[in-house]
């Protein structure tokens, strides 16, 4: 495909098609990901309204995109291109949606599950196309890009996106392994827990940017349930704890920088496990999430001590006030954890992709971007 693309005339008409349609869709997943970041009931009407142009943008280029014929080889790419495009109109469109209010939150939950699918659907084709690489890199890391993307793994190692389980089903996980990985160093672990109702497949991509950009593992596992084990019996802890392990066993892992982050429900059970006796990860950082009971009563508390916690949460969260946030941050100090505390004043209950970098920064000072 690559070859094809490349053999075109610089002035094809095909060329300046998938030039025009990549900008549009690259526009409006990055634009999507503006808003859900912003994203508060009160705002919602504002947000899709911004978000319009964008839509009506892909629209149009999917339009001629489905109408034009691809040259000679590439009749696969122009199927591909057409499907990630197909899946990122269909993201904004369900945001976009004006249902009943009660349907309102199940339809955002869908539109993030298809910006996740479309991102998903467009990574194999960063290698085709450089504005498609660009995207999964951070800014200050676009420079480096071919480098972060050898031909081959100098010791054939497994790279690249990894899946154990079904990758629709529960109780399974997405694992990236960055491109440059190379077996002669210990790299670091992140690992990415989702919120209720959420899919280690989707929150991937909540964090694959950095990942593939700074240069460590990134473990998103999906609960058993609908949510973690937050209620009843904890069958979630020591199925992270085996994964965890798993990835230890495979790929060189730097033990004293293994990440636990997540969001919402995610957050809370990061907490919950993260401060379990035993537990493998070296610093903790849940965003939006809640300090649960259960931890005053298992002895987690006590044994914050010492422990290295990054606290993220928005001062308009409307699922978890932010009282909650506070509270958590004074019991856990006063138990003497190693506590960062951010207070985001624009932040609902949404996931704040900026702050990827600063917790990073924060495990290791050698994970900061030039």
């Amino acid at each position: 495909m690559l070859a094809a693309m490349e053999a075109l005339e610089p002035d094809s008409g095909y060329r300046a098609l998938v030039a025009e349609s990549g900008g549009a869709l690259l526009g409006a997943l990055s634009a999507m990901e503006g808003a859900l970041r912003r994203l508060h009931p009160p705002q919602l009407p504002a947000l899709r309204e911004a978000l319009g142009p964008a839509f009506q943008r892909l629209a149009d280029a999917r339009a001629r995109l489905d109408a034009a014929s691809p040259p000679d080889g590439l009749s696969e790419l122009h199927h591909h291109w057409t499907q990630v495009a197909v899946l990122g109109s269909r993201a904004l469109e369900a945001f976009l949606d004006e249902v009943p209010p009660e349907r309102t939150a199940p339809r955002i939950l869908e539109a993030m599950q298809l910006h996740a699918r479309a991102q998903e659907a467009l990574y194999p084709l960063r290698r085709v196309f450089p504005p498609v690489s660009d995207f999964f890199l951070e800014p200050a890391a676009r420079a480096r890009g071919p480098a972060l993307e050898p031909e081959a793994s100098a010791e054939g190692a497994a790279i690249g996106i990894q899946v154990a389980g079904d990758p629709e089903g529960r109780g399974g996980f997405h694992l990236y392994v960055p491109e440059s990985h190379a077996a002669d160093r210990d790299w670091p672990l992140v690992v990415a827990l989702h919120g209720g109702f959420g899919h280690g497949r989707d929150f991937l991509w909540t964090w694959l940017r950095e990942a593939r950009s700074r240069g460590f593992l990134l473990l998103s596992p999906t609960s058993r349930g609908s949510t973690w084990s937050l209620h009843g019996p904890d069958v979630d802890g020591p199925a992270l704890r085996s994964m965890v392990a798993y990835v230890c066993e495979r790929w060189r892992v730097d033990r004293e920088r293994i990440l636990l982050t997540g969001l919402s429900d995610g957050a809370t059970f990061t907490l919950l496990a993260g401060l379990a006796e035993g537990a493998p990860y070296t610093a903790l950082a849940p965003v939006s999430g809640v300090l649960h009971p259960m931890n005053l009563a298992n002895g987690n508390v006590a044994r914050a001590a010492g422990c290295r916690i990054h606290l993220v949460h928005g001062a308009l969260d409307w699922m978890f006030p932010i009282a909650l946030a506070r509270e958590a941050h004074r019991i856990l100090a006063d138990a003497g954890a190693e506590i960062v505390y951010r207070e985001l004043e624009d932040l609902s209950h949404a996931y704040p992709r900026e702050e990827n970098a600063r917790i990073l920064e924060w495990l290791d000072p050698e994970l900061a971007l030039p």
